[in-house]
């Protein structure tokens, strides 16, 4: 693979290399990290290229500012599109809306196909396309209030990626994702979403030390033990149910209250949208 973008080039992240580490930023702290698709493409590339590069030994993932992330982009994905774009595909057909949620997969899917191991620093929100990020890193490490969950799968579709069963089992994965309800970071810890979580002062600190141990391991080890796992879960279905989350979460955009939804963006704007969606639910807190 051919990297044409070097870390200056990068509008979206900051990327830096040290001590055996590779440190990718999501750096648009203005729209708490919100995924556009030039950031989407960025990370990808940035993920392949620290892959690609001897001195790294592991990637931590982490977001400047007050959230990891708070979702999509909706000024992007929630605007009514046509039928097509000249001689390329728009999103209002069922099949054109699931090639782009494939398309848009396959960026995210670096995390898991890569050699490297990657560790995601968490704090803050940690939301809908936040989560499809996270939880395909190798390890998460968050804030004890970091808070995790997927609010637009209320009404505007299901979830383009989906390593929740894998990481909770089929009830919390139900629990949450059939809500839309969010959970606290040292809840998350003790149902197994996350690796660990600790006092947001002590989260550098703490995924610094787990970086540093990684990186004194050989890369060609990390790589082999990383790839086992992974392809253990493939063997349980995990890449197939990728691919099936996509385009289920095309089928879910059919839903009438995706229209709503939409329709409250275009007449109120998108903060009144997502206030009518997610009231009812008060705090959205699941404690344990």
């Amino acid at each position: 693979m051919t990297h044409e973008k070097s870390a200056p080039a990068f509008q979206t992240l900051l990327y830096e290399i040290a001590d055996g580490r590779a440190r990718i930023t999501l750096n648009r702290p203005e729209k708490r990290n919100a995924l556009s698709e030039e950031l989407q493409e960025e990370l990808h590339y940035a993920l392949w290229a620290a892959d690609e590069d001897n001195r790294v030994r592991v990637v931590v993932l982490k977001a400047a500012g007050q959230d990891f992330c708070s979702g999509y982009d909706l000024a992007r994905y929630d605007r009514a599109v046509p039928d097509e774009v000249g001689h390329r595909r728009g999103r209002a057909k069922f099949d054109d809306d699931a090639w782009h949620q494939e398309r848009t997969q396959r960026l995210r899917m670096a995390l898991f196909d890569m050699h490297k191991p990657v560790i995601a620093q968490v704090q803050g929100r940690c939301l809908a396309g936040g989560t499809d990020l996270a939880l395909l890193c190798d390890m998460i490490i968050c804030a004890d209030d970091a808070q995790f969950g997927f609010p637009p799968a209320r009404s505007q579709g299901s979830l383009p990626s989906h390593m929740w069963l894998y990481h909770i089992g089929p009830q919390w994965a139900k629990r949450l994702l059939l809500t839309g309800d969010s959970i606290l970071g040292s809840d998350a810890a003790r149902i197994g979403l996350v690796l660990k979580s600790v006092p947001n002062a002590a989260l550098e600190s703490e995924v610094d030390a787990l970086a540093h141990r990684l990186s004194l391991i050989d890369d060609v080890l990390l790589s082999a033990n990383k790839r086992i796992v992974n392809l253990g879960l493939e063997l349980m279905g995990a890449r197939t149910l990728q691919r099936i989350a996509a385009e289920m979460d095309a089928r879910g955009h059919l839903a009438a209250s995706r229209g709503e939804f939409n329709r409250t963006v275009a007449e109120k704007g998108l903060r009144e949208a997502v206030r009518a969606r997610d009231e009812p639910f008060g705090d959205s807190i699941v404690r344990i």
